[in-house]
């Protein structure tokens, strides 16, 4: 009777583990993180008199290259956006990833302390816009001066992480772009920005393009660039879904054809401008 007991204990705790371990594990994530031969590193960013914990990959160059700072979803800085920062990696950029719940979690942890995406979602909405665009602020100012850098620093976001490049754009002037994934425009200061501004949309995702011909009519109207792409069939945060191992085909058709894109232009911008 006794062995019973201890052969269900220890199949609990089995089953128990991979959901206390993390809970933004998906299928491939983790293996292509510890095999990447890029180094990757966890760095600490003074921000505003606390700490920011922020995810950086350097790609296998031998010259200083572009950077692209990496807004978190809504979920929080996940094991899906580290991947994301090391295949841009892969293909030249010194990527870094914030994690804007650092200091947020439980005992004063992050994004990993939180008991589920739940959890980290109300945290994140939790934030002051303030505070989110001075951690900003910070994270593109450090990679900006890295040796490894060569000056030039964009802004990409996914889902809440894209209203905050859309929004950093009105903020920040030496951005050359942003990029926007299925993110919705901030609601003024439009005037501010002098960046183009790149956007990618599912088409199932009506909560979100229903803002866009409005965003359009208001950028064209005061000069600004605003590139909105919208992918048909695909769903909210396809760009992570889209890898999954049940992705539907617009979803995986959509992300393979957002990557193409956005790999196109970040080469465009890619290189200082000369004085």
């Amino acid at each position: 009777m006794g062995g019973s007991i201890s052969a269900v204990m220890t199949l609990l705790r089995l089953l128990l583990i991979p959901a206390l371990l993390s809970f933004n594990l998906v299928s491939g994530e983790i293996n292509r993180l510890e095999d990447s031969p890029r180094h990757q590193e966890w760095v600490t960013i003074p921000s505003h008199g606390k700490t920011l914990r922020a995810f950086l990959v350097y790609p296998e160059v031998n010259r200083p290259v572009a950077a692209v700072l990496i807004i978190h979803e809504n979920r929080g800085l996940t094991d899906w956006v580290r991947t994301a920062a090391d295949r841009l990696a892969e293909e030249g950029y010194l990527a870094i990833a914030p994690d804007l719940l650092s200091g947020r979690g439980p005992n004063g942890g992050g994004t990993s302390d939180f008991e589920s995406s739940d959890a980290a979602r109300n945290a994140i909405y939790d934030l002051i816009q303030g505070v989110v665009t001075n951690d900003l602020d910070a994270t593109a100012d450090f990679i900006k001066n890295l040796p490894a850098c060569n000056g030039v620093v964009m802004a990409a976001g996914f889902c809440w992480g894209g209203s905050q490049s859309f929004r950093f754009a009105t903020h920040r002037a030496d951005l050359p772009a942003a990029f926007v994934f299925y993110g919705t425009a901030p609601g003024d200061d439009f005037e501010s920005i002098d960046c183009p501004v790149y956007g990618f949309y599912g088409g199932d995702d009506n909560r979100v393009n229903a803002t866009i011909p409005l965003t359009e009519d208001i950028m064209t109207a005061q000069h600004k660039v605003y590139e909105p792409l919208i992918y048909h069939g695909a769903g909210h945060a396809y760009m992570r879904l889209g890898e999954g191992p049940d992705a539907t085909d617009s979803n995986r058709i959509a992300m393979n054809a957002s990557w193409d894109r956005w790999l196109a232009i970040l080469a465009e911008h890619g290189e200082p401008v000369s004085n």
